[in-house]
């Protein structure tokens, strides 16, 4: 799930910083899941999925097709 985000970041030329503080996903939950210390929860990915414009899927897929 990472790999996607972090392909939707560069694409979009966004700082995880800025995700954080327009969609309430603290940057600490944003580097536990970074570094596998936590797995994300449904509501936070929606939101994240929300911000960036694409599905759930598009998000969480292994394929990674942001």
């Amino acid at each position: 799930m990472y790999q996607n985000f972090k392909r939707l970041l560069e694409k979009q030329g966004i700082t995880p910083y800025k995700v954080s503080k327009e969609t309430g996903v603290s940057t600490s939950t944003l580097s536990d899941w970074k570094t596998g210390r936590s797995t994300p929860k449904l509501d936070k990915l929606q939101k994240i999925a929300d911000y960036f414009g694409v599905g759930l899927e598009e998000l969480i897929s292994e394929k990674g097709g942001a």
